[in-house]
């Protein structure tokens, strides 16, 4: 029998409320196991993540690019600068398509850049198979961690 595995612990920084229920709604609706925080800025973002609310195990942070206070991709770049959140892994949900987004999130090492879609049922498919694949990748690395 396997032993069950521990849900993600997903951290959401985003400021639009339609977006942060939308990312509710896509992990109800595709049955995902996570136990969600939301940040409603950059700042806020990062006081979180290194803070004692949000656990240490199993993290993953989604984050839009464009933020207050601290755009997302300025998030990124503390978390990659400070030793205890530099192996994080980020997805960036974002609506901007800009190609100089992509290549500072790509340059400083981001997990996953996704654009968010219009049609609500191809925003869960997309977030539900993300989310699915980081929880096993996770898993994966506790697994290689412990065997180290």
């Amino acid at each position: 029998m396997s032993t069950p595995v521990a849900p993600l612990n997903v951290l959401l920084i985003e400021d639009d409320d339609i977006d942060v229920e939308n990312v509710r709604r896509a992990f109800k609706k595709g049955n995902v196991a996570c136990s969600l925080w939301v940040a409603r800025d950059g700042v806020a973002g990062l006081e979180m993540l290194a803070g004692s609310e949000y656990p240490l195990a199993r993290r993953l942070v989604i984050m839009d690019v464009n933020l207050p206070r601290k755009s997302g991709i300025e998030v990124l770049r503390e978390m990659r600068a400070d030793p205890n959140l530099r192996d994080t892994r980020v997805l960036f949900l974002t609506s901007s398509d800009e190609r100089g987004d992509k290549e500072q999130a790509r340059a400083l090492g981001v997990s996953g850049y996704m654009v968010k879609p219009l049609d609500f049922a191809i925003f869960v498919e997309m977030l539900v198979s993300r989310l699915t694949y980081w929880a096993e990748f996770v898993r994966s690395d506790e697994a290689s961690a412990k065997r180290d």
